[in-house]
């Protein structure tokens, strides 16, 4: 990532900008999942047009104990991504947790991104389940990424038992809807202000991804909005763009919103033209 540049001209590394989950640290904000590209190809190129360092993959879908030469896992490994597991698919505490241990077996990572899911229309999470998973896992030494409702009380009580971050969606997964519930995300921000918060799956386009982080969020967490883009590899480039441009208004602070106009020109020391 490029060097900020200051209104002196000064330019200040963005290495104190990184985002810190656990002992990890990234200087992308984006993560990217691996899943309905039309093709290992279009991944790979639009994974590198992220930036992103940080890939996640569903331990159940893949063959992790035995993977075959220049497989899904192989393919990303050769790339240098680090990759951040997760429990999709699991609908109890129970086999969340045990797709977890077997992840970090298999890849020799404390990371786990938790998904304890409800049903198989709204894909929700179980509030119950997750709750009961994510404090045997982070009782058990892992770095856990917990997808949660955007329910505050939920995202504080997840934060308050030592998840490494917090992940409430900004939509159904894979809806392309968007951030439906703007307030409670702010909320949550308010309510969390200690933990790292990243926005997890509802992100249709890049504004949605701006959205998110100009509303004070580490990152962003997203999959099929690139992979099923028209063109994945440039809708991978807008992500990238749009996650970086959210954080810089982020920290620049936007000016108030006003009811009625406020003149950008001085109105003291006017020439006075007479009628």
């Amino acid at each position: 990532m490029a060097d900020e540049v200051h209104a002196n001209g000064s330019a200040r590394s963005k290495t104190n900008d990184r985002l810190v989950i656990g002992g990890h640290s990234f200087s992308s904000r984006l993560i990217v999942g691996t899943s309905r590209y039309p093709n290992p190809q279009v991944m790979l190129d639009a994974l590198d047009a992220t930036g992103t360092e940080l890939v996640t993959v569903a331990i159940r879908r893949v063959n992790v104990e035995n993977p075959a030469p220049e497989s899904h896992l192989d393919l990303l490994r050769k790339g240098g991504y680090q990759i951040l597991p997760n429990t999709a698919g699991c609908y109890t505490a129970r086999e969340a947790v045990l797709v977890a241990q077997l992840a970090r077996e298999a890849l020799g990572t404390d990371l786990i991104k938790l998904e304890v899911i409800g049903d198989d229309e709204t894909l929700m999470p179980d509030v119950e389940q997750l709750l009961d998973a994510a404090k045997t896992l982070v009782d058990d030494g892992f770095t856990v990424f917990a997808y949660a409702n955007d329910d505050p009380i939920t995202c504080r009580k997840l934060a308050d038992m030592g998840c490494a971050a917090v992940m409430p969606l900004g939509s159904p997964i894979g809806s392309g809807m968007g951030i439906v519930n703007p307030y409670n995300l702010r909320i949550i921000r308010e309510e969390v202000d200690n933990t790292p918060l990243i926005v997890d799956a509802g992100i249709g386009t890049a504004s949605d991804a701006v959205t998110a982080m100009e509303l004070g969020y580490d990152g962003i967490l997203l999959n099929t909005a690139i992979a099923e883009a028209q063109h994945p590899v440039e809708m991978a480039h807008a992500m990238r763009l749009a996650v970086e441009a959210g954080r810089h208004a982020h920290r620049a602070g936007r000016i108030p919103r006003r009811l009625y106009a406020q003149a950008s020109s001085p109105t003291s020391g006017q020439v006075q033209v007479d009628a």
